[in-house]
């Protein structure tokens, strides 16, 4: 292990140098191949990298919650992703969607419970957003807590064009956060959601006071 060096803590545009950036794949999603230099811990540059990166644009990712009833809303679909690792490809998630060209992810939160879950979201806290996997995505999501009323939450819902067949769940949240330790619940925004609200809940309460 190297010594005595110590992490970038500043970044500027001259830190790294994008030598070109080639479309290997054009369709709903975009594959690109960005060769790079960058600066060295050390000092210096490094030589030429290559890397292939998955282009999805940006999400959001909702977790619905009635703080009346103590209760999450979630919803159950299928994800072929998880097919080759999980018991099921049927995943437990929180609401989530795609922030299209024009749309603000507060935009996308109210579209996406409306058309997953069937439920309006009265109001809206924002948790944090994270980088999915930025060693071979530009993705970034935004996690947020809404206020809804759980009781208007039943159904399957989804949009026919797009293939959805979404089954929604009414869960208390301790089952919620146990199914966590379950193994039950396995995908990385549901996980993030759940935990970041664990440990701000009351901030999130406290946000909702005045509703």
């Amino acid at each position: 292990m190297k010594q005595n060096q110590q992490p970038i803590q500043q970044f500027s545009d001259s830190d790294v140098q994008i030598l070109s950036k080639e479309t290997l794949y054009q369709g709903f999603f975009k594959m690109v191949k960005y060769a790079f230099k960058h600066k060295l811990f050390a000092g210096g540059w490094s030589d030429v990298v290559e890397r292939e990166i998955f282009e999805r644009g940006h999400a959001i990712a909702v977790l619905p919650y009635d703080p009346v009833l103590d209760e999450f809303v979630m919803i159950e679909q299928v994800r072929i992703g998880a097919l080759p690792t999980s018991t099921s490809p049927w995943l437990i998630e929180v609401v989530a969607g795609i922030i299209d060209e024009g749309e603000t992810p507060e935009d996308v939160c109210c579209r996406e419970a409306q058309e997953e879950a069937g439920i309006e979201i009265q109001k809206l806290h924002k948790a944090l957003s994270y980088l999915s996997s930025p060693g071979g995505t530009t993705e970034r999501i935004h996690i947020y807590v809404g206020l809804v009323d759980a009781s208007d939450a039943k159904g399957v819902h989804g949009l026919d064009y797009e293939s959805e067949d979404i089954l929604v769940h009414r869960v208390p949240s301790a089952v919620a956060l146990n199914w966590i330790n379950q193994g039950k619940i396995d995908n990385a925004a549901t996980l993030i959601a759940l935990q970041w609200f664990a440990m701000n809940k009351q901030l999130v309460l406290d946000s909702w006071s005045d509703v």
